[in-house]
């Protein structure tokens, strides 16, 4: 089992005739991700092929939606043209859309929002990673990749994974890969400060999973997300969580890196999320090197 996507998902890409959406689209299919449709307007009727694949290319989501039956997407699309990319998605239907792009602007990002309520799409990102189930084969080949984390480093298994950080998503990844635990999926959320799913919505989906056995939740200081899924998991929570909090140097009033990770009025440090976790028995890593290693002694 997994969340959101299985080997068998069918993937479009947009954006897939640009030189970032073209490589990690070439990443995808190698690691045997059904990669169905690229879409790019005005360059649809053409083909992207990869190790023997041919792609069509599409001018909507819609018209590929109902011509390959795709249900998710990777959106490799500049900042300024994203939101309008996602709400494409969101038109046409699919059921996960999954932002790479940074930068896109909060106002663009509150207006999709909006749009997402009561519609059936879930976002993941935008500023993430994506999303990454790991298959059976070799270097996990023949799962479900979408976005930009390394597929190598995954391992089928029961640990789900859910992080704001891309580089400390794939630090979690290969360690527990390194220890012999897999992963059921791994999701980075993003760092902006208007995202899609959220840690919460992302935990409950990983307990409601029967395969999911153990979770790993890694956070920034910035904003309260953390301490919303600390408290959810004090009430609801049946599975071993590890968590730790990145930011815990990072002075106060200054962006680090992400534009969620900022301290500001006294709220969101890495001091407050670091109790919360504590206090819903969320096990804390002191250092990242321990992530893997402090669920792994929980389970």
């Amino acid at each position: 089992m997994s969340i959101l996507v299985q080997a068998d998902t069918k993937v479009l890409i947009q954006g897939i005739t640009g030189s970032f959406g073209a490589k990690h689209a070439q990443l995808s299919i190698d690691y045997g991700t059904q990669v169905v449709a690229g879409v790019t307007p005005g360059k649809g009727g053409q083909v992207f092929e990869h190790g023997g694949k041919k792609v069509p290319i599409f001018d909507t989501v819609t018209e590929a939606v109902k011509q390959t039956g795709a249900t998710a997407s990777a959106i490799f699309v500049p900042a300024a043209f994203a939101a309008d990319a996602i709400l494409e998605g969101v038109d046409a239907g699919l059921a996960l859309a999954v932002c790479v792009t940074e930068g896109i602007p909060a106002r663009d990002m509150i207006e999709v929002k909006r749009a997402l309520a009561g519609r059936k799409t879930r976002l993941i990102g935008p500023n993430c990673p994506g999303i990454v189930t790991p298959g059976e084969g070799k270097d996990s080949f023949g799962g479900c990749r979408i976005g930009i984390a390394p597929g190598y480093i995954h391992k089928k298994g029961h640990v789900g994974v859910v992080s704001r950080s891309g580089t400390l998503t794939y630090e979690a990844v290969w360690q527990l890969t390194c220890r012999g635990a897999g992963q059921s999926t791994c999701i980075g959320i993003g760092g902006d400060a208007v995202t899609g799913l959220s840690h919460l919505d992302v935990i409950q989906l990983f307990h409601d999973d029967p395969d999911t056995h153990g979770i790993i939740i890694i956070g920034e200081i910035g904003g309260s997300a953390e301490e919303e899924a600390a408290e959810w998991i004090k009430k609801n929570g049946k599975k071993p969580v590890a968590g730790f909090i990145a930011g815990a140097t990072a002075p106060p009033g200054r962006r680090m890196g992400h534009a969620g990770a900022i301290i500001s009025g006294g709220q969101g440090t890495a001091a407050a999320k670091i109790a919360a976790f504590k206090n819903a028995g969320i096990g804390v890593a002191p250092t990242p090197s321990e992530i893997a290693d402090t669920l792994l002694k929980m389970m």
